[in-house]
């Protein structure tokens, strides 16, 4: 096992694998930007480096000084949590050159499943259906001709995109015409690959994901499924396990990722992105080769630590479990509490904590990574914290989540947090009558 390892990210989740590592008995270092000088990661972390001012591309992106740091501090692993450098083969194949363990799955497997195209070729080897749409496209000419197969409207994907960013939907010819090449601008700007792929888009959908964990020799296992499909601007609010989908179809939905993952001999934790049309057809979105932000839901129903599983499997311990090992119960929710207003489509609200007071009780979890006097940096994700909580059925986990949303007390910034109270009154969430549009279809607009 380690005896160090370094941790390259900020916020909760490097507060998350910290936690992890100590009841491992294993040190930590975590690097730092000078706007997280005084978070809650530098200050518990064994060790803490600071590698640059607060722009992500001087700090947290910047490869060089994030392996200075491992070196100079003797770490024999890298953590990498999610966002930032967690799907860069790049950075995984320069961490396997200076002889450091990178905790996640092999640059080759990032390579195959972190571009979008990639990602359709392995779901159509494996059996898996995908969303009707095209592999890379080479010029505004292609993209033409293959909405026109595949019939307006639809998505343009930056191939290489994630978390939500990257994506156009396309009415119409005139539409495409005009946008194709700023899409392209728009995803060399934010990736660094102005590669595009066409997708159908469906109006209206479920979002459910499987967690896998795999060891690299073909021994692949789910974790259950996740319901993500509560969003705003393609991004997640409300995460819970199971999903309420009929029990046939989570089935094939667990066995389609788990044969995917075989397919590529996956290594560590990973999640498959399915998306569900009204009718109950589902396709294969994406792969995220890496932990989620979400991940707690499926520790909660299954009572395992992923972050530790990860860390024993990077060290060559493998993965200790056989999918009849592991046990689901109950059932989990998890509000993503934003520094944002809902009223106000979700503006940004950096700023001063004044006070803070979590809940707690029964079958309740937060990860944060804030304090009551600490400033929510500009720069990075506007995320507070993650509330989770358990219970033996959704309804009476629904009840506890508003229980503890009502108990959690935040002054300073606005939060998400008067929204997911009145979501967990709404009649449509309580039924699980949940798809991406929830927030546009199912909930009533806030009075101007």
């Amino acid at each position: 096992m380690f005896k160090k390892i370094l941790i390259a990210n900020r916020g909760e989740i490097a507060l998350r694998v910290i936690r992890t590592a100590r009841e491992m008995g294993i040190k930590t270092v975590v690097v730092y930007s000078t706007a997280d000088e005084k978070s809650l990661p530098v200050l518990l972390a064994d060790e803490s480096v600071c590698v640059g001012p607060p722009a992500s591309n001087q700090s947290y992106l910047n490869i060089p000084n994030i392996l200075s740091a491992a070196l100079m501090t003797g770490a024999e692993a890298i953590h990498p949590g999610y966002g930032f450098m967690a799907e860069n083969p790049d950075f995984a194949e320069m961490c396997r050159e200076h002889g450091i363990v990178f905790i996640g799955p092999t640059p080759e497997s990032m390579r195959a499943l972190g571009s979008k195209a990639g990602g359709r070729d392995i779901a159509a080897q494996s059996s898996v259906p995908v969303v009707p749409g095209t592999g890379v496209l080479d010029d505004t000419d292609a993209a033409l001709l293959a909405a026109k197969q595949i019939g307006y409207p639809v998505l343009l994907k930056a191939s290489a995109g994630g978390g939500g960013r990257g994506q156009k939907v396309i009415r119409t010819q005139d539409e495409l015409a005009k946008g194709f090449a700023q899409a392209q601008e728009e995803a060399k700007l934010y990736f660094g690959d102005p590669a595009l792929i066409m997708e159908k888009f469906l109006e209206e959908f479920r979002h459910v994901e499987v967690q896998v964990m795999g060891d690299g020799t073909g021994h692949v296992i789910h974790i259950g499924e996740r319901d993500c499909s509560i969003q705003r601007r393609n991004q997640k609010l409300i995460e819970e396990a199971p999903s309420t989908l009929p029990e046939s179809l989570r089935q094939e939905i667990l066995s389609a990722g788990v044969r995917l993952a075989k397919h590529v001999n996956y290594a560590g934790a990973g999640t498959l992105e399915f998306i569900l049309d009204r009718e109950g057809n589902y396709y294969f979105m994406e792969m995220n080769t890496r932990i989620q932000v979400e991940h707690c839901v499926s520790e909660m129903i299954s009572n395992l630590d992923l972050v530790r599983m990860q860390i024993e499997i990077a060290a060559g311990e493998g993965l200790k479990l056989q999918q009849e090992d592991v046990v689901l119960r109950g059932h989990a929710i998890e509000c993503r509490i934003n520094a944002e207003d809902p009223d106000k489509d979700f503006r940004p609200a950096a700023g001063k904590i004044d006070d803070v007071h979590f809940a707690g009780g029964p079958g309740v979890r937060v990860d944060t990574h804030t304090y009551s006097g600490y400033s929510i940096p500009p720069h990075y994700d506007s995320l507070i914290g993650k509330l989770i909580v358990w219970h033996e059925n959704r309804d009476k986990a629904i009840a506890r989540m508003k229980r503890a949303l009502e108990e959690t007390v935040i002054q300073g910034p606005k939060t998400t947090i008067p929204l997911y109270v009145k979501i967990m009154d709404n009649p449509f969430y309580k039924r699980g009558a949940v798809m991406t549009n929830f927030l546009k279809t199912r909930m009533v607009a806030p009075e101007a």
